[in-house]
């Protein structure tokens, strides 16, 4: 420093000891420069104060020579402390230069512009709010210093700044949230610890409302939960927690929908607490914020459906998502089926511009992995563009729900009750919005045909269920349903009957209990005739499944819907098969079915009184497709109590070829007869010659144990 240049009003002695090396001597300097200001303020001589303090600042201060730095960092407090209240009309000259030195290289400066700024604001008070970003920004940076003294000083102006931030009723909030929006993103532990501290502050002030600009700051916290560090997790539970309660206490002043993405992406990560507290959030979302949260239910699903497969490992998880599915499926009613343009309006605090029908969060909002479906479709999601929280219609995303719910029912590798819940989740669609659902029937009919095969009862249980309102609800009805699957597929779709007690009266039977009663009227529509032609080439396709299954799906089919238009269908496509080793095959499984299964009871008693035209109409249907199995044909003959023609085709037996299959039929003809549904006197006085004629014998000692 130029020891001939002029300092006025500052004495030679006083910036010699400014630029001492010695505290003591610094600490004089700064006395001298305290009565010297207090002598400016008793003159009103603001120029000179002014003077004083830009020559402290930019001939000491901010010098290269560290001891001048530290005289100047000591002479800005005594200028402060000699002001006194009036240190508010200088506080920009003077807070800025210390703040410069919270950058400086050596620790001890640092902690010197610590102590420094530490008077200035004790002095000053509630006058130094207006530069709280400049302060917090400072402050933010100290307390990651790698410096013990350092961060020591640093805690003890911030406790100092908070509690002038506690007891004032001036803090801008507004100005605020922009850089606690920047800096809660910092990956350092320390600065994680000081943001949330100045979170909890400001959230216990009453005259500071934080939870309007809680999405701001939302996805910071969630990232801040997920911290190494023990103690900050903790703090930012208890942070979280306190929002939350906030947010139940007043959910009219939520914005729900600005923060429902956010949930979503952190419902989505690896870290399990994070994920329960965002679970937790998104229940309590649901609940509260009911039908506004529907335009999100795509991505809603997205996060939860995953969490149901989870085991007991994540129980707690598993049953937050459990709750979350079956609320967000309780907002889903035939409302929703209404066109958009009819629906009501949900009432909201202000009228919304046209232009801001979508509102582009602030911020950026990282994390949560990708889940096991691709996530490409995403973008046509509603989650990631949420609606205007303001005067608008809540609307159904069904194109994005289906897509959410395709694709998790299309990965092999999600667990099973996921598989159930979307399975639900469609079969609660066509149930409460079967106009709208109809239009996506041709993208889901291939995976519900497919999920046929899944290894689960369960599963298999609820995607019947799915396929059977599909096929029976009457907006799926078409006037002309049109060629199949070519020309030698038609179903003469006028021979199919309904009686009158229809689908609702079947869903009372023994058996189906549990299952959720549908409002359709039990009338097949044009995707029933598709149903079960695809149904027939899968079991083609896929003998396994026939083997194992068939018996299993078409006695559920059975319960479902109308089992005389499943027969008579089927029936009438397998007249058409040119498999005809599948073809017998399959008419033996439905005639086993016919004859065995308690479910088919009603049908088997039309079947012996021929005496209506419908059931005479069906016997025709079934006998020319049992014609491709001279058992069955048999066995259909003694059902009907047409004796006299099923002596005639055994009669016929002794002219083909006897394979072991056709042996074993016949055992199992043998032992059916045995059973209650073929006795008839003139059954058992008739019929044995003919079998011995026939040179076909019973099995000694067999019995069926049907009812």
């Amino acid at each position: 420093m130029n020891p001939e240049k002029d300092f006025a009003p500052l004495t030679p002695n006083i910036v010699r000891a400014l630029n001492d090396k010695l505290y003591e001597k610094r600490k004089v300097a700064a006395l001298e420069i305290e009565k010297l200001v207090r002598e400016f303020v008793a003159q009103n001589n603001t120029v000179q104060i002014k003077h004083v303090i830009q020559t402290l600042s930019q001939e000491f201060a901010l010098s290269q020579h560290p001891h001048s730095r530290k005289g100047g960092l000591i002479g800005l407090a005594a200028c402060s402390i000699a002001l006194g209240k009036d240190s508010g009309l200088y506080l920009k000259e003077l807070i800025e230069p210390v703040l410069t030195c919270f950058n400086d290289a050596d620790s001890r400066l640092r902690y010197y512009a610590c102590e420094a700024l530490y008077n200035i604001v004790k002095v000053a008070r509630g006058a130094v709010l207006p530069h709280f970003n400049v302060l917090f920004d400072g402050l933010s940076k100290l307390a990651a210093d790698p410096d013990p003294n350092v961060k020591s000083g640093s805690e003890l102006l911030d406790r100092l700044l908070k509690d002038i931030v506690t007891e004032s009723n001036r803090f801008d909030l507004v100005g605020f949230i922009p850089l606690l929006r920047e800096r809660i993103y910092s990956n350092n532990q320390y600065a994680r610890q000081f943001l949330i501290s100045w979170i909890l502050v400001l959230e216990s002030v009453p005259d500071i409302n934080l939870l309007d600009y809680l999405p701001e700051i939302l996805d910071g916290l969630f990232q801040i939960l997920g911290d190494n560090g023990k103690e900050i997790r903790k703090m930012c539970e208890v942070v979280l927690g306190e929002f939350l309660k906030e947010i139940k206490k007043n959910p009219s002043s939520v914005k729900f929908a600005e923060m429902a993405n956010i949930l979503v992406i952190h419902c989505q990560t690896t870290d399990d607490l994070i994920q329960l507290t965002a679970m937790c959030w998104m229940r309590e979302f649901i609940q509260l914020a009911g039908r506004v949260m529907l335009p999100y239910s795509s991505g809603i699903l997205t996060a939860v459906l995953p969490c149901l497969a989870y085991d007991d490992r994540k129980k707690s998880i598993k049953e937050v998502a459990n709750v979350c599915n079956q609320s967000l499926m309780k907002l889903v009613t035939p409302e929703d089926d209404e066109p958009d343009e009819l629906k009501p309006v949900v009432l909201r605090q202000a009228e919304p511009n046209p232009d801001d029908s979508l509102v582009k969060q602030e911020g950026t909002v990282s994390g949560g992995p990708s889940g096991s479906c691709d996530s490409s479709f995403s973008s046509g999601i509603s989650v990631f563009t949420p609606a205007s929280t303001e005067r608008a219609p809540v609307t159904l995303h069904l194109d994005g729900i289906v897509q959410v719910l395709n694709c998790h029912l299309s990965d092999t590798a999600i667990g099973m009750m996921t598989r159930i819940a979307v399975l639900k989740w469609l079969y609660h669609l066509y149930i409460k919005t079967p106009r709208k659902m109809f239009r996506h029937t041709d993208s889901l009919f291939p995976i519900l045909l497919q999920t046929l095969s899944d290894e689960s009862d369960e599963v298999i249980l609820k995607d019947l269920e799915v396929l059977a309102e599909i096929a029976s609800s009457p907006a799926g009805q078409t006037d002309d349903p049109g060629p199949l699957d070519g020309p030698d597929l038609q179903v003469r779709h006028s021979e199919l009957q309904v009686p009158p007690t229809g689908r609702a009266g079947l869903m009372n039977t023994p058996g189906t209990k549990g299952l959720e009663c549908s409002p359709s009227t039990p009338t097949m529509n044009s995707y029933f005739y598709k149903f079960m032609i695809n149904l027939l080439k899968r079991f083609s396709s896929e003998r396994k499944l026939l083997e194992v299954r068939g018996a299993f799906i078409i006695r559920q089919l059975c319960l479902l819907l109308n089992a005389e238009n499943i027969f008579h269908s089927m029936a009438d496509i397998l007249l058409q098969e040119e498999d005809l080793k599948f073809a017998s095959t399959m008419v033996h499984t439905l005639n086993t079915i016919l004859l065995t299964s308690t479910e088919l009871f009603q049908l088997r008693n039309q079947l012996k009184d021929l005496r209506t035209l419908e059931s005479q109409n069906l016997f025709c249907c079934l006998y020319r497709s049992w014609c491709h199995n001279p058992v069955t044909t048999v066995s259909l003959c003694f059902l009907t109590q047409n004796y006299r023609h099923a002596y005639d085709l055994i009669q016929k037996f002794g002219d083909l070829e006897v394979t072991v299959d056709f042996l074993t039929e016949v055992d199992k003809l043998v032992q059916l007869i045995e059973c209650p549904i073929f006795t008839c006197e003139s059954l058992a006085s008739g019929l044995w010659p003919a079998w011995s004629r026939a040179g076909v014998g019973a099995s000694s000692g067999s019995s069926c144990g049907c009812s």
